[in-house]
This record gives C-alpha cells, sequence and structure tokens, in this order.
C-alpha cells in the first residue's frame, strides 16, 4: 500500500509543478518563495487542518494565514489541488478579470482567510483570530506562515508579545526560514541569529525542523500546542526554489520567471523527483 508520506510527495510534486506553470504563463515573481514551503502547505492542508472545501466558512475551521503574500502561488496551487476551486479558475492567476491576483485577497476565492503582501501583518491578524477562538471557548487552531525576511519588521515581534502575554497555545506560527530575502542573505541585510533563542526569550516554545521532510513536518504539527499556554513557532529550514536545481538558492528567482526551456527543465526535474 502506498504510504501517507509518498502519497504527500505525489502531492507535492504536483503543485510544483503548478507553480512553475502559473509563473510561466503569468510572467510573475516570486517563484522560489513559493517553491520554498509547498512541503509545508501539503503536509498542512493534507493531513493537518480541520477544513472542508464544500464548507469553507465553517465556524470551527482551522485558519491558515499565508503572511508572505507574495508567494500566493503556492496557496492557489494548493487550495486548487484541495479542492476549494477548479483548475480552469487557477489557470486565469493574474489574467484580466481573474479572481486571482498576485498576492491573495479575501472573498476572491474559497479558502483565503486574509489579504496578506504587506509583510508584517499576518501574525497580528492571527494573533486577533487566536484570541477570539480563546474568548468564544472555540477549539480551532490558526497557523500562520512567515518569511524569514518579514522577521525584519517591527510588528512581528509586536505579535509575538502578544502571543505570549495571551497565553495563545492555539497559535502555530512557522517561519520559512530560506535565510535569503529580496535583495540579498538575511545575514547580510540583517541578521536574524540566534532566531530560536529570540523567539524564546518572547515566551514562544520553539522547534527546529527541516521544511522539506515531510515525515517531520506531518510530525510535528500534528502534536501542538507544544507547551500549554505557551504559542507555538516552528522554525523551518527550507531551500528557497526548492525542487529545481538552477533555482534552489538563488535569490535571482525571487523576481525572475521562466522562459520556456527553463520550464520544461524544471519541470522535468521535478517530474523524476
Amino acid at each position: 500500500m502506498t504510504s501517507d508520506i509518498t502519497l504527500l510527495g505525489e502531492k507535492s510534486n504536483e503543485i510544483r509543478k503548478d507553480i512553475l506553470k502559473l509563473a510561466y504563463i503569468s510572467k510573475s515573481s516570486h517563484i522560489g518563495s513559493s517553491l520554498s514551503i509547498v512541503d509545508l502547505l501539503t503536509v498542512l492542508y493534507f493531513k493537518v487542518l480541520n477544513i472542508d472545501p464544500n464548507n469553507p466558512k465553517d465556524k470551527e475551521r482551522d485558519r491558515f494565514i499565508l503572511s508572505k503574500g507574495h508567494a500566493a502561488m503556492v496557496l492557489y496551487a494548493t487550495l486548487c489541488k484541495r479542492g476549494f476551486f477548479p483548475q480552469s479558475v487557477l489557470e486565469t492567476y493574474t489574467k484580466d478579470g481573474s479572481s486571482l491576483c498576485c498576492h491573495p485577497i479575501i472573498n476572491c476565492v474559497p479558502g483565503v482567510e486574509v489579504s496578506t503582501g504587506s509583510l508584517g501583518h499576518g501574525l497580528a491578524i492571527g494573533c486577533g483570530m487566536t484570541l477570539a477562538a480563546k474568548k468564544d471557548k472555540k477549539g480551532y487552531k490558526t497557523f500562520v506562515i512567515l518569511g524569514c525576511g518579514e522577521c525584519d519588521e517591527g510588528s512581528v515581534w509586536e505579535s509575538a508579545l502578544f502571543a505570549s502575554h495571551w497565553k495563545l497555545d492555539n497559535l502555530i506560527a512557522i517561519i520559512d526560514y530560506n535565510k535569503l530575502q529580496g535583495l540579498g542573505k538575511n545575514e547580510e541585510i540583517l541578521g536574524l541569529e540566534s532566531l530560536h533563542d529570540k523567539w524564546k526569550s518572547f515566551g514562544w516554545e520553539v522547534r527546529v525542523i527541516n521544511g522539506h521532510d515531510l515525515q517531520e513536518i506531518l510530525s510535528i504539527l500534528s502534536n501542538t500546542p507544544f507547551k500549554k499556554g505557551k504559542p507555538n513557532l516552528i522554525i523551518a529550514e527550507t531551500i528557497k526554489g526548492k525542487g529545481v536545481s538552477f533555482m534552489e538558492n538563488k535569490n535571482e528567482w525571487h523576481y525572475k520567471s521562466p522562459n520556456e526551456e527553463e520550464l520544461n527543465k524544471a519541470l522535468s526535474e521535478v517530474s523524476a523527483q
């Protein structure tokens, strides 16, 4: 019998192919930022989140916020594969009149919880959702994916203080720690280390994982909260452009889109995995 991890791996590769095609057709940016979190979203949407594509506004659903909204392609491709809308809608990405803009916008397609793209806002919104769940005595969890470059924003750290103060143990933040941002390496622009110790000192329970190991991702995400009364942080060590050799750790793919030759080469690589 094919294992759950094998099925998740196949789903990840399907989503990677969709991202590559969307980037090519739309001539849009942020392919590297989308590829780095494919495995995280695959596990979340196909194994962890309490969601129903047929009832996307269920009050008891888990919430997911893509704070690094420039990686919208991976969110759209994942929602499509999970059954929130058909492939024909996905293929309209960024076209005139499409509901799929280059950053997620709430109420344009089912499954998008929050409009994001201005960095530093997602975790704050997630804190509000999580506090509301606590006050309303609801059991849902809120998951937020942030970019590591996004942690340059002061509002992220204000939210970190807030979450700890209010003991938001139903909040799970995940940092896509690929160590690159728009204009270069984190260490050259604004050093974040020790990221683990900083978040721990802000009162969070912190775990570090391989952000491309599906088994490890599933194990850690299936066992939250890590500690009662503490918000949860997962530092996911990732590779920008993961899955395509000539895109991996190449910051130029923060802005480039593939030409036809590059698309075919990338699709071939992903198909062989």
